[in-house]
């Protein structure tokens, strides 16, 4: 920083800093030391959101860029934050393990997440059917998908995301969604659709696994346009059944 010709200063000396600059020369320090020492790409606490601001997931913080990130890192709220979670963890996760699993003592016996790897074999065959209710009109789509070479004991999971949550498309539209079906050993399939409301009253939205053939069906209905602008009033008579 150039400190000279400023307020208070003699000549040819260093001058008199600011409180503001004495701030961004230390954040400045503090984002180069950060650089040095901490991959981005590692830390679990660091996340972009869609609007392309970073977060501290530990303190809840909104950074504007990397580096107002990485001096926050450096500061005393987050360090503070670290040493507490540590304390917590040392204290829920290290007292009273079993000497032979290596688990808390409540734990042992219990059924444990762990995270397999496993090969994938490729992408399941499948069929999608468009579908409409004959008395209410609803849209809707009838997929089938084909697992002849599933896992024992494993059956298909279904998940509806949005479309900030995927990867895939860049920029994401918020006019469609995506459904996930996942079953081991088979890559995970995705199907972009329109970003509409499912009904799931009445059984419309529905899966059934079939054990015999190894088949997978999910019916998905959707509201009718009615339906989602006027949904909640009270008194409404669903699409398609006659008002009293």
């Amino acid at each position: 920083m150039d400190y000279q010709n400023r307020a208070g200063s003699k000549f040819g000396g260093g001058g008199v800093a600011s409180t503001s600059a004495t701030n961004a020369d230390r954040r400045e320090r503090l984002r180069k030391l950060a650089l040095e020492t901490i991959d981005l790409d590692k830390d679990p606490y660091f996340f972009k959101n869609h609007v392309g601001s970073f977060e501290c997931r530990l303190c809840l913080t909104v950074h504007q860029n990397d580096g107002s990130y990485l001096a926050h890192t450096q500061g005393r709220k987050h360090q503070t934050n670290l040493a507490r979670r540590a304390a917590r963890e040392q204290k829920e996760g290290r007292a009273g393990t079993d000497p032979v699993t290596g688990l808390p003592i409540g734990m042992v016996g219990a059924q444990v997440s762990v995270r397999k790897n496993v090969v994938k074999i490729g992408r399941p065959g499948y069929k999608i059917t468009k579908i409409r209710d004959p008395v209410t009109r609803q849209q809707g789509l009838l997929f089938q998908l084909q697992y002849p070479e599933i896992s024992p004991d494993v059956q298909p999971k279904v998940r509806f995301m949005s479309a900030y949550e995927q990867k895939v498309d860049d920029p994401p539209d918020k006019n469609f969604q995506y459904m996930l079906v996942a079953a081991e050993p088979y890559e995970t399939c995705g199907f972009k659709l329109q970003a509409r409301e499912v009904d799931r009253t009445n059984d419309r939205f529905w899966t059934w696994w079939d054990e015999d053939l190894n088949e997978f069906w999910v019916q998905v209905m959707f509201k009718t346009e009615r339906e989602e602008r006027y949904s909640g009033v009270p008194g409404l008579a669903p699409a398609g059944l006659p008002r009293r």
